[in-house]
């Protein structure tokens, strides 16, 4: 079962995507022909969820290289460069969004080869300059479209090994967007439910309303309604109720980034319902592709958390719900202990506690 709409695309040399602020109300495309579009996009939330912010990242850089002047090696390298960094500095916590600049830099390197241009600099004649510089962008574009084609698959794997942890009749809570809305298609934690549906198994799905941008009501509902999957949107506050009243049997969400020890940064909320989860006996599952574990850090005290604008607080589409001048504290993100989680679903299979040893096995299991 595929998504019934398109997160993201390449097409005809620009960057398709579906506008998520506008959701549920509108489903509107943005053609962006410029990579100053891509990056907005991303700080803006028109595209938001890691997986899904790598692949607009990598199609980001591959735009942005289009334009990039064909005069000289030099100008052209230093350019990319500069580009790489912009996108770089878009958001600081999603570990998909370094992980795609990284990719995107290698394939430069494969393809930016020395006799074209000696550490950036000297070189050929003007046409022979251009067609290689022109087989550069070829590549980049391509390389960006594979991503995209890989994290549907990737999506597809975590969901084929997470289903079983599913059992027929669950009623699973979710928190923020964790669909094909926040991937290339399919998803990662909805991308479980997809494929426990595929299955065969019945599940009905609470979803919270994920304060404060409600990525939870305006898109996980959204998106499950589309699909015909059963949706019951709650308040965040209700969730500890539900638990008390035996009606969760697992609690499924996405990451944003994953220290090696299995701490994980998700979106705001998620730490609490962790705390809840374990006061109940309430199984956490933790759904993200292996791109999304930064191994060079140690724990989920190294994680960044980015601090989003007051206003996501203080108003709701426009309309004020807060006094004026008063302070805001509004961090996107919260780390949950590897301890509290029950397992992470990755696309080489399922890790579990302690997971400095099960993760790395992962890692060392996949190609």
């Amino acid at each position: 079962m595929s998504a019934s709409f398109t997160t993201i695309a390449w097409r005809n040399d620009a960057v398709l995507l579906l506008d998520q602020q506008a959701l549920p109300g509108e489903e509107r495309y943005l053609t962006c022909t410029r990579f100053e579009e891509v990056l907005t996009a991303i700080r803006d939330l028109t595209v938001r969820g890691a997986p899904a912010i790598g692949v607009a990242s990598a199609m980001g850089i591959a735009l942005g290289a289009l334009s990039l002047p064909d005069d000289s090696p030099e100008a052209f390298c230093n350019g990319f460069e500069a580009l790489c960094d912009r996108f770089a500095q878009a958001r600081p916590t999603a570990r998909n969004l370094f992980w795609a600049v990284e990719r995107m830099k290698r394939c430069f390197g494969e393809h930016f080869h020395p006799d074209t241009s000696s550490e950036c600099s000297s070189a050929a004649p003007g046409k022979e300059i251009a067609r290689t510089l022109a087989a550069v962008r070829k590549a980049l574009v391509a390389e960006a479209r594979r991503m995209a084609e890989e994290d549907v698959a990737i999506n597809r794997r975590i969901g084929h090994y997470g289903q079983v942890l599913i059992r027929d009749g669950y009623r699973i809570l979710t928190h923020c967007n964790a669909g094909a809305l926040a991937t290339a298609g399919y998803g990662t934690a909805l991308g479980v439910i997809r494929a426990a549906r595929e299955a065969g198994k019945q599940v009905q799905v609470f979803a919270d309303e994920t304060r404060p941008v409600l990525q939870g009501a305006r898109l996980t509902a959204w998106e499950l309604q589309k699909e015909n999957i059963p949706v019951t949107l709650i308040t965040d506050s209700m969730a500890g109720f539900l638990m008390k009243q035996g009606r969760i049997d697992c609690i499924l969400v996405g990451a944003d980034r994953i220290a090696a020890n299995g701490d994980t940064a998700n979106k705001i909320g998620t730490y609490t319902l962790a705390v809840l989860a374990a006061a109940h006996s309430v199984p956490l599952y933790v759904a993200a592709p292996l791109s999304t574990i930064d191994r060079k850090l140690s724990s989920g005290n190294e994680i960044p958390i980015e601090e989003r604008p007051a206003e996501e607080i203080l108003t709701i589409r426009g309309v004020p719900i807060a006094p004026a001048g008063v302070e805001v504290y509004n961090p996107a993100f919260d780390v949950t202990p590897g301890h509290y989680i029950s397992a992470i679903i990755t696309e080489a299979g399922i890790a579990e506690f302690p997971y400095e040893s099960s993760l790395e096995r992962l890692f060392l299991s996949f190609p």
